[in-house]
């Protein structure tokens, strides 16, 4: 059997080329092994949850983790393996650092507006003044990259390998691929915050803009380094791959805010409250702003889609315990304030996996009960039963909650989620001839 092998260029080439009915089928086919993982059995699926092994983490050199994740679909087998960078520090629960700003004679932000002059964008960007930087929280420093060095091997249930896949780029799309699940059923998505400027955000922007991107009017790139974040721009506005996207909505704008502003705290907590979508991409020990942005009165308002996608480890946080906390304390029905609408779960990508591995779960002090998987949910119909046994609307409420309520997503990611799109891209691939081709392996 002929075995197909993937580079991370080969890789990057056909999912540049993918289109808006490309990600949706994509996300189709994803959608159907998450709602298989979460509610099959080993008769009737080879997604299900007791095909899935935990994963195993190994120290590695250079304070990084070699992760070991095996998977099955009903027509595959594979196993991931990825080295990422990690941190040495523990964040206690008690001692939760709070954000610092910096002091208020320095530049505050980079905003361009959608331009079709690509040196324009370039010129701003390389004129902005940078302030004095403050000392960050305890996280991986943000100029390091964190994008997973690896390698992704398939293999059919016969036990035949055919296709070896790097794992670098196929592991951020894939994760923005199940991020935007829950993203494209959003009845307003005018201004996204995406936290951090990596692989990890790059693919989350791609994905938003592919997705909706006639409705979205400013894209915020909140990061601790500003040059990675300048890094980022400067490739939405000067590579062709993104021209289209940047330029069919002329009311499309990007900006850049770095805690090397002095008026970080102001354009933090504006940025965040102003969101109707907000994805965290780093793997951080520290919540990335303060909790009371989205728990304070105001700050509860407006519904948002809030996706942590970047910590994968107990010591990691992306989202302070109180958001998560009040997200599913039970809803009072008598209250003076305008809410949006909350479900009283989170939604996760793995029950089992959260639980083990999710800071932000285990800091707020979480339980089953309180988490919905996303393969669950996304099966509107049969999600709605569980909304019912809650003392809910059903489908009526459940549709509204994902649509203009507080829905937040955590993911630690799942060895299914890249056999099932790694199988997808090889196909791809010899569809188009791209790859190389080892015949008789």
């Amino acid at each position: 059997m002929p075995l197909t092998v993937l580079s991370d260029s080969e890789i990057n080439a056909i999912l540049y080329s993918l289109n808006r009915d490309d990600i949706l089928g994509l996300q189709n086919n994803l959608a159907d092994a998450l709602h298989e993982y979460s509610t099959g059995t080993q008769e009737t699926t080879g997604c299900c949850q007791s095909n899935q092994p935990q994963r195993i983490a190994i120290p590695a050199s250079n304070n990084q983790t070699t992760l070991f994740m095996p998977a099955s679909t009903s027509t595959s087998r594979g196993i991931k393996i990825a080295t990422l960078a990690t941190t040495q520090q523990t964040l206690r629960n008690d001692s939760l650092p709070s954000i610092k700003s910096t002091p208020s004679h320095t530049s505050t932000t980079s905003s361009s507006t959608s331009t079709s002059d690509p040196s324009t964008l370039a010129s701003q960007i390389s004129n902005i003044s940078i302030g004095h930087s403050t000392n960050p929280d305890p996280s991986i420093t943000s100029s390091q990259s964190t994008s997973p060095i690896g390698s992704l091997t398939l293999l059919t249930a016969a036990g035949t390998p055919y296709a070896f896949l790097a794992a670098s780029t196929l592991t951020a799309f894939r994760t923005a691929l199940t991020a935007t699940l829950i993203f494209t059923r959003r009845a307003n998505v005018h201004t996204i915050c995406v936290f951090g400027a990596g692989l990890q955000a790059l693919w989350h922007i791609r994905l938003a803009l592919l997705l909706r991107g006639d409705e979205i009017h400013h894209v915020h790139i909140i990061n601790r380094n500003f040059e990675r974040a300048r890094t980022l721009m400067e490739q939405i506005y000067t590579s062709p791959a993104w021209d289209a996207l940047r330029t069919s909505n002329p009311k499309l704008d990007f900006s850049i805010v770095s805690n090397e502003y002095g008026e970080y705290t102001r354009l933090l907590k504006d940025h965040v409250r102003k969101a109707d979508a907000i994805f965290c991409c780093t793997p951080s020990t520290a919540p990335l702003f303060p909790a009371e942005l989205l728990t304070s009165t105001e700050g509860r308002k407006r519904g948002r889609y809030v996706s942590a996608i970047g910590s994968y480890r107990h010591n990691m946080i992306e989202l302070h315990p109180d958001i998560i906390r009040q997200a599913v304390a039970p809803e009072h029905k008598h209250h003076h304030h305008k809410h949006a609408e909350k479900s009283g779960v989170i939604v996760v990508d793995s029950l089992e996996a959260c639980m083990k591995e999710a800071g932000e779960v285990q800091q707020a002090g979480l339980n089953a009960e309180q988490m919905v998987e996303i393969g669950e949910l996304l099966m509107v119909k049969k999600a709605s039963m569980l909304e019912i046994e809650k003392g809910g609307e059903g489908e009526v409420g459940l549709k509204r909650w994902l649509q203009a309520g507080n829905v937040i997503f955590k993911s630690v990611g799942l060895g299914l989620m890249d056999i099932c799109v790694g199988e997808d891209l090889v196909m791809l691939a010899r569809e188009r001839g791209i790859g190389t081709t080892v015949d008789g392996f």
